[in-house]
């Protein structure tokens, strides 16, 4: 069983939803990133997101566009990435990392060459924002091959009549955009959530991670239990931003995003 089946099927049988905080690796340096990373799990995470910062990211937002640019200039690569996950990976077997980006970096790294990497650094779960369903022979075979979920995105403008071709080939969750737009803009009301996910639910038993928009621990708490898992994003990198000093790690930087998680976990948790 995957690391994401294992870890959902926990949480049902605890009667609680999942929290899926989100990192952008190498923001603002490897060391920082690698630190939260290690630390996010004892703050709450069930599972966690990892951001591969990517120069055209454009489904995101200022706040997650800035946060790749900085990793890029702290040198992120694709593989430095991969190497990050391995590191983690020496301590915690159990929480499932998930990676999201775009699909030029897994292209000029080689798809096939990237599933058995990927799975050998204990990746398990790929978020591929720009890989539209059509497209999906690039890395579909090597990812099931290799034991990667590949998470499919479902939006609000998603036609009913779509959903069965998006979702028959998904694995280990559905990933739902809540709004139309980038990440870390409006927030979706718990009336436009609710109404979302039976049609959802309909077309896949897969769990159902809600996203883009969540900022409050209040928010969080509301996703994580109309939905399976909430996914936190922009909200932690812009407490990451603010204690940044000329655009480098402060020593408030680790406290004060992993504290943040944590009061976000508390409310998850006391849904």
């Amino acid at each position: 069983m995957s690391r994401i089946k294992a870890r959902f099927e926990s949480l049902k049988a605890e009667g609680r939803g999942a929290l899926i905080p989100y990192l952008q690796a190498y923001d603002p340096d490897l060391e920082t990133s690698l630190a939260l990373l290690k630390g996010m799990p004892a703050a709450g995470a069930d599972l966690i997101e990892i951001g591969v910062p990517f120069s055209d990211p454009s489904a995101d937002g200022p706040t997650i566009q800035a946060a790749a640019l900085r990793g890029l200039k702290a040198g992120a690569t694709l593989a430095g990435v991969l190497a990050m996950v391995r590191a983690f990976r020496q301590n915690d077997s159990d929480t499932p990392i998930i990676l999201m980006g775009y699909v030029n970096p897994i292209d000029s790294y080689g798809p096939a060459r990237f599933c058995v990497d990927a799975a050998e650094a204990g990746v398990d779960g790929l978020i591929i924002v720009d890989l539209p369903k059509e497209e999906s022979d690039l890395l579909s075979a090597d990812a099931q091959k290799n034991g990667l979920d590949i998470i499919q995105l479902v939006a609000p403008n998603t036609p009913d009549e779509r959903l069965p071709y998006l979702l028959n080939t998904a694995s280990g969750f559905i990933y739902y955009v809540s709004i139309t737009g980038i990440t870390g803009t409006r927030t979706a009301s718990h009336d436009e959530l609710a109404a979302a996910l039976p049609r959802l639910r309909a077309a896949s038993s897969l769990p159902v991670a809600i996203g883009f928009g969540i900022r409050t621990a209040e928010q969080a708490a509301r996703a994580a239990s109309v939905g399976d898992a909430a996914v936190v994003a922009s909200a932690l990198i812009a407490t990451l931003a603010s204690t940044l000093e000329n655009g480098k790690a402060s020593s408030a930087t680790v406290p004060a995003v992993l504290d943040q998680l944590a009061d976000i976990a508390r409310a998850v948790r006391g849904t």
